[in-house]
């Protein structure tokens, strides 16, 4: 039994170095710079302590990585939209965005600040899907424990339905 659990352990490991080396590479790609976020800027202008911030941090993480699939579904409808020569409508999109955006902010994650407000200016459909891709690896790399528990959540429940 403490062996199949020590292999377990060790893919998800594996899986999870990949998926940091990705995102990594992803990142470097976009910022030409690593980027390495720092909690002290949150911690002194919010006057939170440092495990709290951490725990925001981590939901800020899930969140983007849930708000995955929620972006995707609206850059889907916008681009029937484009197909169909209809006007498309950004708001749901910007909308969401906008929400991620203030978390962002408010936390001083620099890079996801930095994507999010292009994907509230831009209306390049090609652009925004790589802005997502980008988003999704730089919060990976910003907390890649809870980043792989909730995209292995989110495969789960896939499955299901």
């Amino acid at each position: 039994m403490d062996l199949i659990k020590e292999e377990r352990r060790k893919t998800k490991n594996i899986k999870i170095r990949l998926l940091v080396e990705n995102a990594q590479l992803s990142c470097r790609k976009f910022f030409k710079e690593d980027y390495q976020y720092c909690d002290k800027e949150a911690i002194e202008e919010l006057g939170l302590d440092s495990e709290l911030i951490d725990q925001l941090v981590e939901d800020y993480v899930i969140q983007i990585i849930k708000s995955g699939d929620y972006f995707r579904e609206y850059l889907s409808e916008l681009t029937k939209e484009e197909a169909d020569l209809i006007e498309l409508n950004f708001t749901p999109f910007r909308e969401l965005a906008h929400k991620n955006l203030g978390v962002a902010r408010n936390l001083r994650i620099k890079d996801s600040e930095k994507i999010l407000a292009t994907l509230m200016k831009s209306d390049d459909l090609a652009k925004l899907d790589e802005c997502l891709s980008l988003l999704e690896s730089c919060v990976i790399k910003l907390k890649p424990m809870s980043a792989y528990a909730a995209l292995e959540l989110i495969k789960i429940k896939s499955k299901l339905n």
